[in-house]
């Protein structure tokens, strides 16, 4: 069976986290988006994660290097082997380019980028009615995935929060940074061929349906 090793762009609400579950479903692969890794290595105090936690207690970014190595220790892993799902990262075309030697020194490479397009005008409506879990980061929306009690997780009870880079001033701010940062990767790994475009103002089922069928395309390609 050959890998699947993706990586999921697009813009702030576009529903790659909704796909991204999908995937794990379908094909049984591990997810990693960024922060939930860096969160990981952090609550298990690794010595990685005791680094990453210096810079995010000061309020830093934490470097490119300290993120791909945690990425690298993933996706060489057991849980790994199959492929995986990678979020949040690259973020721009040198850590693309970072991401592509890593995968290279581990005798792998990438098998698709896939580009999860939606307009800013729904981002910004998608993103503004999202609460999420305050104990355990289980995600709903006022309109589209209300719980059943106003304000409370349906999981655990807890209380259901706006998190501040949800609140419509920062979306603004986080959707014009990702046109200025991330939009120069969907060239970078179209010509290289590796690009996958989905139309992520349909309907969440329709996505999954046409990545499952173009992933399911993909593979059988590579193994003919």
């Amino acid at each position: 069976m050959s890998e699947l090793n993706l990586v999921i762009l697009g813009p702030p609400g576009a529903g790659k986290g909704t796909q991204a579950e999908r995937l794990v479903e379908d094909f049984d692969l591990p997810y990693y988006a960024t922060g939930h890794i860096l969160r990981a290595a952090v609550k298990e105090r690794s010595e990685l994660g005791q680094k990453a936690q210096e810079y995010m207690e000061r309020g830093d970014l934490v470097p490119d290097e300290l993120i791909v190595e945690v990425i690298r220790q993933r996706v060489d892993g057991p849980e790994a082997a199959d492929g995986f799902v990678l979020d949040g990262f690259p973020r721009k075309v040198t850590q693309a380019d970072v991401l592509a030697e890593v995968l290279d020194g581990l005798g792998r490479r990438l098998s698709a980028a896939m580009l999860i397009d939606t307009p800013d005008e729904e981002a910004l409506r998608r993103l503004s009615g999202r609460r999420v879990c305050a104990d355990d980061d289980h995600l709903y929306h006022v309109e589209f995935d209300p719980p059943r009690e106003e304000g409370k997780c349906d999981q655990d009870g807890s209380a259901l929060i706006q998190r501040d880079d949800d609140k419509p001033e920062t979306v603004k701010r986080r959707l014009a940074v990702y046109h200025e940062e991330t939009t120069p990767l969907i060239d970078y790994y179209g010509e290289r061929g590796l690009l996958r475009r989905f139309d992520g103002s349909r309907h969440p089922k329709e996505v999954s349906d046409h990545v499952r069928a173009t992933l399911a395309t993909l593979r059988l390609e590579d193994e003919l």
